[in-house]
């Protein structure tokens, strides 16, 4: 049994991964990462990364959820967590503004919180392309911040 190094990344989340010769990133397909981080409302009307595209490797998203953080979140349609799919943006899920009050956990596909049909938020995207997090609609405004967990895998191209 080998141990997977772990490092804490600047966002605070921890990532695992195999280290190669010379120190390079080595991508585990199919191992479930979690990413955590807490955007400023600001951060999010700006849109954001939450993952940046690795070259040759694609997103799977496996779940995600959202927490308001200072209040509730107001004015916005909804705060989407997107990716790439056969090179047209999609939101993997929606998270409804009217549901995204102070310290409510909002779980894909639940109450507040729409996936794509058929199963679609959960397909690999495009390879080479990244995790986002965005605004439909007016800025969002009323809560500080919003908590976001992603856990996803990363698929070949």
């Amino acid at each position: 049994m080998s141990l997977l190094p772990s490092k804490w990344q600047d966002d605070g989340s921890l990532s695992l991964a195999h280290l190669a010769p010379h120190g390079r990133l080595v991508i585990v397909p199919n191992l479930q990462y979690t990413l955590r981080r807490r955007l400023t409302i600001a951060e999010i009307n700006a849109g954001a990364t939450l993952q940046a595209a690795r070259i040759g490797y694609g997103f799977r998203l496996v779940e995600v959820e959202a927490v308001a953080v200072g209040g509730d979140v107001g004015d916005a349609t909804s705060i989407d967590v997107g990716a790439t799919q056969g090179g047209a943006p999609v939101t993997l899920v929606a998270f409804a503004q009217a549901s995204l009050t102070r310290s409510a956990v909002l779980k894909d596909g639940a109450t507040g919180a729409a996936v794509l049909a058929d199963g679609a938020s959960y397909v690999a995207n495009d390879a080479n392309t990244p995790l986002t997090i965005g605004v439909t609609g007016l800025d969002a405004t009323g809560a500080t911040h919003v908590d976001v967990t992603v856990t996803y895998a990363f698929v070949e191209a």
